[in-house]
Formats: C-alpha cells, structure tokens, sequence
C-alpha cells in the first residue's frame, strides 16, 4: 500500500506541473503558481490559528503556557545547564559516552550495563554536527524576513516577546530532544530513525495510551511534511528569490520560477547524500554563515553605538506601550513577537528532535542539554542582532510601524521582510546588498537541506523505507522550492506558519505525557557525570 500511495504520487506529479506551467504561459508562471496557492494557504492558516480569546490563537496560548511549565518543572534548565550544553558540544564530557566503566546503579527502565555501553555505538553524528544540523534547521530566513515583518506588524516592542519566547523555548527544545534520542529507531544498517513520530508512537504506548499513540505520530508525520514544505522550504526560497531578484534587478513574471529551478537543483545535489551529508555541510555553513552575518550586525550597531540604549528602551517601552498602527495593544505586539520566535526557532514543534536523534550517544539528555542552546543562537542572538539593526535604522524615520501584512514603504517603495533588513544594511555598509544577498541565499539552502531530512523522516514513518517512497518525497521537497520562490509572501507566510505551528499539538501530547521520562534520563546522566569526576 505505501509503495502503491508514492508510486501514483510520482506519476501524478510531473502531469500536473506540465498542466499547470502550459496555463501559465499567458499571464505569467510566477503569477499562476501565487494564484493556484493562496486559496489552499488561507484555508490551512485559518483552522489552524483558530483563536480562543482577545484574539490570541489557541496554538501560541499552547507553546507559551507549556514553556513556562517546563521551564519551571525542571528548575530554570536554560540557565542552570547553559555551561554544562556548552561543554557537551565542546566535547568536555565524551568520556562519559565513551567509558566502559559504568556501575549498574546507572541503568534505569530496565536498561543494563552492557546494553548501555552498546548504546554508545548508535547514531550517525557528533554532538557538535547534530547541533549545526538542528541549527541550520532553525537558524534561516525567519532570523532575517521573519525579524522584519514582526518588527514591520508590531513595531519595536515585538523584539521583548521574541526574546522571552526565545528564553522559554529553551526548556521546551530540552524535553523534546531527550525524547528524540530516548524513542528513537535504529535500523539493521545503523542509519537512525527518530523524532517525535517514535516518543509517540513508543512513549505513549508505554504508558498504555497505544491507540492515542499512533494517531498523533501519523498527524504530527503528516504536519511535518507540510512543514518541510513550508517553512523549511518555500519561506526559505521564497525570501532567497525576493534578494537574488532585488539585486540582479529582474522584473520578468517568470524570474521567480526560474531562480527556484536553480535552487532546487542545487539543494537536490546535497539532500541525494542523506543526514551524513548534510551534517557535513551544515557543520561547516552554519558556523561560517551566523559568524559572518552577526559580524555585519556588530558592526552597523558599534557604528551607532550611542543609539543601542534608545532601541533597547523602545523595545521594553513599546512592548508594554506599542505605538505600532493596528498591532491590538500589548497582546497583539506579544502575538507578534511569539509567532515569529516560535516560528523561527521551532521549539515545541518538534522538529529538531528528528537532527538530534542521529547523535552517537548513550544518554539522551545529553543531546537534550544541546539542543536547549539552538533557541538562544537563534532568537536570543540573531533575531537580536538583527531587530537592533532594523531599530537603530528606521531612528531616521525611514518607515512606519504596523504596515499592512507586514509591508512597508520606504521612499516611496514597498518593501517587505529580507528587503527591509536588506535596506538597514545598505545604510551602514557598502555593497551591503551583494553580502545580504549570499547571506539569505545561505540561510536558505542550509534551512532546506535540513528540513529535507526532517520531513523525510516523517515521510518513512508514513509510506515505508524504501527507495521509490524516498525518492518520490524529494521530488515532492523540490517542486516546493520552485513553487516558493515563485508564490507571493503571504501566501508562503501564512501556509509556512500554519504548516510549523500544526506540529504542535500533537507533539505536545506526547511532551506532557513523557516528561516524566526525561527528569530521570536527566539525572542518569548527571550521575554518569559525577561518578566519571570522582
């Protein structure tokens, strides 16, 4: 049946675009695909950000009130084991992993001392390539267009509410990323299969909720490919076309289709090579791409030094008191603010716990401790950056706050979300459009070529492990590239946002059921730590 599902998917698929590229020809491929799309991108957004009161989508009420609870269940996690995830990716407790001198003492649910030392052999990457895969994964587009149009709805006092999201989320990506590692599959040939879809399915069938189990892994498999394609994937070259078209100049109907061909091509030459690859890529893009660009960040705000004061102010003041037009007061600067962070470092969908899962350990709350540093990289410091750029910037009065779906105009010309950021950076620095431009650019294959690996992963659970269901799935990651890069913005916004936030619910099912599991995992691994020093 799953080869049959891939198999028609893989007829059907290539018919379809012909069809849909022959209607195009006369009023434009770019405007074919937006027009083709948006319907099904409203409808989605629509059931999934339903509200519950003053406004505020039950969805970002979920991720907010689960933060705080694990934040405070396990005693302030993001700071208490900051310098202790730091010397995980350092390396400074491998021979902790590594020992062979482990007590029975150590073992937990019924683990044993020799099963435990074999589980050191399992997993693909390091720490430190988990970390950069997850971060590639989180670390796009929504720290540069996504920073943009939170500041461009909600003014200033968005930056606050992205930086506590940011906070918070830090204790929610710990206790999903334990899971990640705990549930995860290991297949005959070594290759690692884990992620949300397996604590559910696993973890809440221990718990004797089998049924409960499988429906939310199918529904957060089904959420993740979606999520692939949107975030992942279509926010990610829709925002890289908005840039390449900008500075090359290109005003043809059919530019955006044409880039997106480029796009796909060289993203399909990395995802063929599978999570070995990709982390070998992303080790070395990511790393290069976040020191460069915060580099540009820190400069534009050392040359405006004085007026780094005045932005933090405006960021306090303005997300208690916003002055931006139709932002709703101060729950809808937060709405703002939390979206956009939540959006951006993807804590409590789920998703990074599916890169974490490939890591060679035998402690799962050892990867779990990693993976509460990615929403600091991403929003408490990039997003950062970023929004101080963008404030100290429009202290000239360059644009008005609360533009309409997130556009603004600046002399005279609209612009929205890696084009404001892009016109910050070229008020401070030369040719700063040609850096901004390879910086997206980079944003955005690392972004997909990770979530490729992430919807992949959901796609095996559904339609099976083999090579027609693998290959039908990148054909399917691919076309999205094209579609992206060629559809309008808030068409790819509003389908990303709700295709991201749809993974919520029911990853959060499985987090409030097996937290419990990653307390003791926690403390395994504390005590493996202790034992190893004394």
């Amino acid at each position: 049946m799953k080869l049959k599902i891939s198999t028609i998917l893989f007829m059907i698929l290539p018919n379809f675009i012909l069809a849909q590229s022959q209607e195009a020809v006369t009023i434009g491929l770019d405007q074919k695909i937006d027009k083709a799309f948006k319907p099904f991108s409203d409808f989605v957004s629509n059931v999934v950000f339903f509200e519950v009161f003053n406004g505020a989508p039950f969805v970002i009420v979920l991720l907010v009130f689960s933060a705080l609870f694990f934040t405070f269940y396990f005693g302030f996690p993001n700071i208490k084991y900051f310098g202790k995830a730091i010397g995980v990716v350092r390396g400074k407790y491998d021979h902790v992993d590594n020992s062979s001198s482990l007590n029975s003492d150590l073992a937990i649910d019924g683990d044993i001392k020799d099963t435990i030392s074999d589980e050191s052999k399992e997993g693909e990457v390091t720490h430190f390539q988990a970390l950069a895969t997850a971060v590639s994964g989180t670390v796009g587009n929504g720290n540069i267009a996504g920073v943009a149009l939170a500041i461009a709805l909600g003014g200033p006092g968005a930056t606050f509410w992205m930086i506590v999201c940011g906070l918070l989320g830090m204790s929610t990506k710990f206790v999903e990323c334990t899971l990640g590692v705990q549930y995860r599959d290991i297949g005959e040939d070594g290759t690692v299969y884990g992620g949300p879809m397996y604590y559910l399915s696993k973890g809440l069938k221990e718990k004797g909720f089998t049924i409960l189990g499988k429906i939310t892994a199918v529904l957060f498999a089904i959420f993740c490919i979606g999520g692939s394609f949107g975030g992942g994937n279509a926010a990610q070259s829709n925002q890289a076309t908005i840039v390449i078209k900008d500075l090359l100049g290109l005003n043809s109907s059919s530019a955006g289709a044409i880039i997106g061909v480029v796009l796909a091509l060289l993203v399909g030459v990395i995802i063929i090579g599978g999570i070995k690859r990709i982390a070998s890529v992303t080790e070395k893009i990511v790393p290069f791409m976040a020191v460069l660009y915060l580099l540009a960040c820190l400069y534009i705000i050392v040359l405006n030094f004085s007026l780094v004061d005045d932005a933090f102010s405006l960021i306090i003041t303005q997300a208690f008191n916003p002055k931006a037009i139709g932002v709703g007061g101060i729950i809808g600067v937060l709405l703002v603010g939390f979206k956009r962070a939540a959006f951006s470092n993807e804590a409590g969908a789920g998703s990074a716990s599916i890169a974490h899962s490939a890591v060679k350990t035998k402690y799962s709350a050892s990867e779990g401790l990693v993976a509460l540093l990615e929403p600091f990289i991403d929003t408490v410091v990039i997003c950062t950056m970023t929004a101080l750029v963008i404030i100290i910037f429009n202290f000239g009065g360059a644009f008005e706050y609360g533009g309409t779906n997130g556009t603004v105009l600046i002399d005279g010309v609209a612009y929205e979300g890696a084009g404001i950021t892009s016109m910050a950076f070229a008020e401070y620095i030369p040719y700063s459009n040609v850096f901004l431009t390879i910086a997206v650019v980079l944003f955005a294959v690392s972004t997909m070529i990770s979530w490729s690996y992430y919807g992949l992963q959901s796609w095996k659970y559904l339609f099976g492990r083999g090579k027609a269901a693998d290959l039908t799935y990148k054909i399917l990651f691919l076309v999205f590239v094209v579609i992206g890069a060629a559809a309008s913005m808030n068409s790819i916004w509003a389908f990303s946002d709700a295709m991201i936030f749809a993974m919520v619910f029911p990853n959060m099912i499985g987090l409030f059921f097996l937290f419990p599991v990653v307390k003791k995992q926690l403390a395994r691994y504390l005590n493996a730590i202790d034992k190893e020093k004394s």
